[in-house]
């Protein structure tokens, strides 16, 4: 399963609480570097030079990360992808790990772009002004379009409204898994 939304969408909050409901773990990209890195494991040294670069962790890396994650015991019976792919290029990697039919669910987090400047505004960040907010929103609006297409050409893609409290927006994902819905009421 994937959950994909815009930045400040609340998709990592919510993957965290869905996975612990479905009893699957939350694989978040940024976790997984973060723990490589700590580790001080082959990966995440190179991520760790990639970084203190500046630059992007190559999809191949990534790849090689989400690869071992996946392939732990507590993921047998499935896991929630946070954080990958996030572009359609990606999904030809993650399709090549898991095959082109490995995630069951897409679910894709539905929040007016008003409300998501409000959210990411109140985290009070330095780098979080209206003007790079709405460019970050703009870029992944650019970039993750073309993997939606291809998720909703499968068959696998739910809409949630992602506006509300955080457990009626919980419940609304569960309903969503639970029916197969392709969109799911307020």
């Amino acid at each position: 399963m994937l959950f994909i939304g815009p930045p400040g969408a609340g998709k990592g909050t919510q993957a965290a609480l869905v996975a612990h409901r479905l009893g699957v773990p939350h694989v978040s990209t940024g976790e997984m570097f973060r723990e490589h890195v700590s580790r001080g494991t082959d990966l995440g040294r190179r991520v760790a030079a990639i970084m203190e670069a500046g630059e992007y962790v190559p999809d191949e890396v990534t790849v090689a990360m989400l690869e071992d994650r996946i392939n732990q015991p507590d993921a047998e019976n499935g896991f929630i992808l946070d954080g990958f792919p996030r572009t359609a290029g990606q999904v030809c990697s993650l399709d090549a790990l898991i095959g082109a039919h490995g995630l069951d669910r897409v679910v894709v987090f539905d929040v007016p772009e008003e409300e998501l400047v409000r959210r990411l505004a109140s985290r009070g960040r330095a780098d979080d002004s209206e003007e790079t907010i709405l460019n970050r929103l703009a870029v992944y609006t650019e970039q993750t379009q073309p993997l939606l297409d291809i998720y909703d050409g499968r068959g696998v893609t739910v809409v949630v409204d992602g506006v509300g409290e955080v457990d009626v927006v919980t419940a609304r994902i569960l309903h969503a898994l639970e029916e197969g819905l392709s969109e799911v009421p307020t």
